[in-house]
């Protein structure tokens, strides 16, 4: 069966091409979803879920790209939604307490030194997207302010927020010694 007569049948309703989709790609993308979440149960959840939503959507659904490349792009999203949903969040520097960190539970050369360098990583970024995470992180500024203020969307304060603790993820090194 090729991928346009299984999107056929699926848009007409028809189980068995829905089995055939879950029996064909089901562990596959699993495996995916396993390796960005390293949690196997959370896997198999996050992947029924996405293949339920395709059958829920059968009718209305476009897919432009292999079917394959549209169910692997619709689990990475289906994992998005989990991260957002639980706030998780996977970077070092929201370990780093802000407001905690002083000169009191640090040296004080210590704690200038590693401010020093990591100021240094703030100025590195692009002038928007580190005024968007100086707004976030050292002023504590909700998303929504932050793009109220700055009249652009809720969306692009998240992308620039990614790509700023991408950097710092990325350089992190160089300011925890």
């Amino acid at each position: 069966m090729n991928e346009h007569e299984i999107i056929r049948k699926l848009r007409k309703g028809k189980t068995k091409a829905y089995q055939y989709l879950f029996s064909e790609y089901y562990e596959w993308l699993c495996n995916y979803v396993f390796n960005l979440c390293n949690d196997r149960v959370l896997a198999e959840d996050l992947v029924q879920e996405a293949i339920v939503g395709l059958w829920e959507k059968r009718k209305t659904i476009v897919i432009t790209t292999s079917l394959k490349n549209y169910l692997f792009k619709t689990c990475h999203n289906q994992f998005l939604q989990h991260i957002r949903s639980r706030k998780i969040q996977f970077d070092t520097l929201d370990k780093i307490r802000w407001d905690v960190i002083s000169e009191a539970t640090l040296e004080e050369d210590l704690y200038e030194l590693k401010m020093e360098k990591l100021n240094t990583l703030i100025n590195q970024l692009p002038p928007r997207c580190k005024e968007i995470f100086i707004q976030n992180k050292l002023e504590k500024r909700k998303y929504q302010d932050i793009a109220l203020d700055m009249g652009i969307s809720v969306k692009t304060v998240e992308n620039q927020m990614s790509k700023a603790l991408h950097f710092l993820r990325a350089n992190a090194h160089t300011f925890l010694l």
